[in-house]
């Protein structure tokens, strides 16, 4: 199994979607934070993962990019 076949898995729709941005914290954790959930209050900020059924889903052109550490 590669990583990017673990991260789906891990994350569901969120690992290939245009409205996630993965964040990882300086202690290694990850979340997918949903662009959508700015203007619309039917998506959670961090939806719990795996995401396996969204209404917003889109794909993305290529999988996020992790967030640099602050």
């Amino acid at each position: 199994m590669d990583a990017t076949t673990a991260e789906r898995d891990r994350a569901g729709l969120c690992a290939a979607c245009r409205h996630a941005r993965r964040i990882e914290s300086d202690r290694g954790s990850v979340f997918y934070q949903c662009g959508l959930s700015a203007t619309d209050p039917q998506f959670p900020k961090y939806p719990r993962l795996p995401v396996v059924r969204c209404s917003g889903y889109a794909p993305a052109a290529e999988p996020s990019p992790p967030e640099p550490p602050k």
